[in-house]
C-alpha cells in the first residue's frame, strides 16, 4: 500500500476509533443506568470533561477530513501520489498526536501542543494543495 493510502485509511480509521470509543463509554453509561439513552448531546457537554474532549477530538478529524483527506484523494486518483508520500505519515502522526493530546489535557502546555500538531497538518495540506495545483 502506497504510504498516501495507508494515511488515509490511517486517518479514517483513527476517526473511526474515536467514534467507537465514544459510543462504548455512552453504551456502558446507558446499561449502567447511570444516564439515559435519550440524554446524551452532540457535544457529550452534559457528560465529564473527557468525553467533551473526546466528542470534541472526533469532530475535529471530521472536519478535517474533506480538506486533508480530499487532498490525499485527489493525489491518489489523480496518479500523483508521490507529491504526497513523502509527508502523509507525518501528517497521520499529527493528527493522531493532536486528538491525544487534546484527549489527555486542556492545560495551557498541552493546547499549546495541540495547536502545533494542526499547524503540522496545515502546513502539510498547503504544501499538498500548491504542488497538485501547479504540478
Amino acid at each position: 500500500m502506497n504510504p498516501t493510502l495507508a494515511a488515509l485509511t490511517g486517518f479514517v480509521v483513527w476517526s473511526l476509533s474515536l467514534l467507537v470509543l465514544m459510543e462504548i463509554i455512552r453504551a456502558k453509561l446507558v446499561v449502567t443506568g447511570a444516564f439515559a439513552a435519550t440524554a446524551f448531546n452532540p457535544q457529550n457537554s452534559n457528560l465529564s470533561p473527557f468525553m467533551q474532549r473526546l466528542a470534541r477530538a472526533h469532530a475535529n478529524c471530521i472536519e478535517g477530513l474533506p480538506i486533508f483527506g480530499g487532498l490525499m484523494l485527489i493525489a491518489l486518483v489523480s496518479d500523483r501520489s508521490t507529491i504526497t508520500n513523502s509527508l502523509a505519515y507525518v501528517f497521520l502522526a499529527a493528527r493522531i498526536l493532536q486528538s491525544i493530546i487534546h484527549l489527555s489535557s486542556q492545560s495551557s502546555l498541552a493546547v499549546t501542543l495541540r495547536f502545533t500538531a494542526f499547524t503540522v497538518q496545515m502546513v502539510i495540506a498547503v504544501y499538498w494543495a500548491i504542488k497538485l495545483i501547479t504540478a
